[in-house]
């Protein structure tokens, strides 16, 4: 049976999580699999058990019975894991094969009753404490009963309970609880918690590198994006441009008469066929050298990238605002001085939505950039472990970005 890194086996996840069927046919197939245990001791009984699965417990008791005495590095035994949870049937099936795992205890000392009390599981304690052969008023490492533990706990439920069943404090029993032991046990407990918090950080840092990673590879692909979609605006501006030199009103000179030449536009001589031809030929070539520096530079690092974005998405911007400018100046020619009106109503309704629309655009870039040079001073200011991750993330997120 092949094993991931933890020394887990198919067996072990479908027991956790609950799949009688393929944990039978596994059994059947190897009775053998249910004597795995992991890299920290754990056997599939073990997982079942925690997890409260009935069915699970069942099938693997049946098969091997004395696998509820197996401990793991804690010294825990199925019975220690399953008080831990809310299902009583299983604690009943795991003492059916024989009792005496209720008085096997783990290695600080620690009977399932203890585990059970210190969880605050009532109905757990209740079940335990009417099984024949407990141990009610068993010690662990610390010199503390279950009593102790219930009263240490702040449970005043199970201090009653475990008191009308007959358990006593460990000084009423003649053995006041060892100092040494109890010094000893404060400081291994301290030491796991330590142990865990920076397990925890570790996970955590370790989660945030990777949400950072995905944040780096969507800004990315934003810059790819922002990249060819300038790149078939500048196209298509640099196409229109073009094409619209030679498709002015009016066509052009055909016979030569006196104050005009072969082939020039009829309306050469008009003011605003000349603010058109300006401006036409600005978003033309603008756009060119955009097409230019798109199909001819390679930027790799992402600061780069960002940098030539930005100056790209400025000239097309200007691009957009000058063929704007163009196509307004010719409705003048086009209209006729008869139908003026059309023409100051296209350049209003135009200026209205390009000025806007820019404005609005300037508005946004100047806003991140007052925002970005605030978190930078912030930054000099604090030092960046005083602040968690999740507000720097969310700083991130509440950002607008704007080319």
């Amino acid at each position: 049976m092949t094993t991931d890194l933890s020394n887990s086996t198919a067996l072990h996840t479908a027991a956790s999580q609950g799949h009688i069927d393929v944990v039978n046919l596994l059994l059947e197939s190897d009775s053998n699999l249910a004597k795995i245990a992991r890299n920290n001791g754990k056997t599939v009984l073990h997982s079942a058990a925690r997890m409260g699965h009935l069915e699970v417990v069942k099938a693997l008791l049946n098969k091997d019975p004395s696998t509820g005495f197996r401990t793991d590095k804690k010294g825990q035994t199925a019975l220690h894991m399953a008080v831990k949870g809310q299902n009583e049937e299983i604690l009943q099936e795991l003492i059916k094969p024989d009792p005496a795992v209720l008085l096997l205890e783990d290695n600080k000392g620690n009977t399932a009753l203890h585990i059970a009390t210190k969880k605050g599981r009532t109905q757990n304690v209740r079940c335990l404490l009417s099984m024949e052969g407990i141990n009610i008023n068993s010690t662990n490492k610390a010199g503390e009963t279950p009593l102790d533990v219930a009263e240490k706990f702040g449970s005043p439920e199970l201090v009653s309970i475990l008191r009308d069943a007959g358990a006593a404090n460990s000084t009423n029993q003649g053995k006041p609880p060892n100092a040494s032991k109890q010094l000893k046990q404060t400081v291994s407990d301290i030491k796991h918690d330590v142990q865990s918090q920076l397990q925890q950080t570790r996970q955590t840092g370790m989660r945030v590198q990777k949400i950072a990673k995905k944040l780096k590879k969507l800004h990315i692909s934003g810059l790819n994006n922002a990249i060819n979609s300038a790149t078939v605006v500048a196209v298509l501006i640099a196409t229109v441009a073009f094409a619209a030199i030679f498709t002015v009103p009016g066509q052009y000179v055909e016979n030569k008469t006196d104050g005009f030449s072969l082939g020039q536009a009829n309306i050469a001589n008009n003011a605003a066929f000349l603010i058109f031809f300006v401006f036409d030929s600005l978003a033309l070539f603008i756009s060119l050298a955009v097409v230019v520096v798109q199909t001819s530079v390679v930027v790799i690092e992402q600061k780069a990238k960002k940098q030539l974005v930005f100056v790209i998405n400025k000239l097309m911007w200007m691009a957009c605002l000058f063929i704007s400018i163009a196509f307004i100046s010719l409705t003048y020619v086009v209209v006729g001085s008869h139908s003026r009106w059309l023409a100051i109503y296209a350049t209003v309704i135009g200026s209205l939505i390009m000025l806007s629309t820019i404005g609005s655009m300037c508005y946004c870039v100047i806003l991140h950039r007052m925002e970005e040079t605030k978190l930078r001073a912030e930054s000099r200011s604090f030092s960046m472990s005083h602040a968690s991750d999740q507000e720097i993330l969310n700083s991130e997120y509440k950002r607008m970005y704007a080319l």
